[in-house]
């Protein structure tokens, strides 16, 4: 860690993740960044693993801050711009590399084009998809991460609300990114990634796959599950499929091609369900019981505040509950809830 004062050593953490790159996802914490960097340079240690890393910007906070960084997700799309933020230390997409990419396909590969017609982005847009991959998949390491992290945002900004739940317009507000060609939003998007690539000195690693697989000792754990909300649900492969078949051009994804949005099958973790989540959460407390945990969690998820702390002291002596007022919207669609919830920062010890 740091040997600067706690102090500074937080604000210039939350200097460095204010630049960090804007993915709307459901549940991210770019928001609660200052809250966290408190946290997290009051509780110290060398090592930290983020277990459901999302957007990647807590994990970036934890690197910032000097912390040996586990980025970890079941998703892999957040685990590739893990792999390109976190673990990547000072690899950058030149100039060359980005013409090359926005330039001529090096293929005929159509699958995006074919697969998606009429949905999503017009013809041209999803020609440059396919054509960017056509070239990516000439590409290694943290610049092969990089490219992919920034065609995922390129393609969830070009999407009104970020969701692919919905085929038409409905959304449509006007703003620039509905209106701007995705070859310019991988332009700018490969820039603000790049702009953000920096080394920590301390080795960092990205990866995908189920939080139980986790091994290793780490004395910080973060731990941002996916909340079970109390109605609709929390199911990131139905908003973000797109996304997710994106990272990997769909290899080795089933597309259910009998539905609407062509979503991808869905990914069953037991943080979803109500009669299932809070044995979960039991299961990854003891997982991390040699670590500091730290668990961001939402007041209007189940199960309660005084179910998860009880949880928590099962493995923890002591054990701080902090709320911090922030808004959360579940769900997408006109009957979602959205109201005023608290964010519930536990700390174990």
């Amino acid at each position: 860690m740091t040997t600067l004062p706690v102090a500074d050593q937080v604000a210039a953490a939350v200097a460095r993740a204010a630049g960090y790159p804007r993915l709307r996802y459901m549940g991210s914490k770019y928001r609660l960044v200052p809250e966290l960097a408190r946290v997290f340079a009051e509780v110290g240690g060398d090592t930290a693993v983020d277990a459901f890393c999302g957007s990647g910007v807590v994990a970036y906070t934890l690197k910032a801050m000097g912390y040996r960084v586990t980025a970890n997700d079941f998703l892999n799309f957040p685990a590739v711009i893990a792999a390109a933020t976190v673990a990547n230390q000072t690899e950058r997409l030149s100039d060359v590399d980005v013409e090359l990419i926005c330039g001529p396909p090096a293929d005929d590969r159509d699958f995006i084009r074919s697969t998606f017609d009429g949905l999503y982005f017009d013809p041209s847009d999803r020609a440059f998809l396919d054509s960017a991959w056509s070239h990516i998949d000439g590409l290694t390491g943290g610049r092969r991460a990089l490219a992919i992290s920034a065609l995922v945002l390129s393609a969830a900004r070009k999407q009104p609300r970020g969701v692919f739940t919905v085929t038409d317009r409905r959304y449509d507000d006007g703003r620039r990114d509905l209106r701007l060609p995705m070859r310019e939003h991988f332009r700018e998007r490969v820039a603000a990634y790049n702009a953000v690539v920096f080394d920590s000195g301390r080795p960092s690693l990205a990866r995908h796959g189920n939080v139980a697989t986790l091994d290793g000792r780490y004395d910080l754990a973060y731990l941002d599950p996916p909340y079970a909300p109390p109605r609709d649900d929390n199911c990131y492969i139905k908003r973000y499929h797109f996304l997710e078949g994106l990272s990997v051009y769909w290899r080795g994804q089933q597309i259910m091609a009998g539905t609407r949005t062509k979503k991808l099958a869905k990914k069953h973790t037991p943080f979803s369900y109500r009669h299932s989540v809070t044995g979960a959460l039991r299961a990854t407390f003891e997982r991390f019981a040699d670590s500091t945990i730290v668990l961001s969690y939402s007041s209007n998820a189940v199960p309660d505040a005084e179910t998860i702390a009880a949880e928590l002291r099962a493995v923890k002596d002591t054990v701080e509950v902090v709320r911090i007022e922030h808004r959360y919207s579940f769900g997408t669609h006109a009957a979602a809830t959205r109201r005023q919830a608290g964010e519930y920062l536990f700390i174990g010890r």
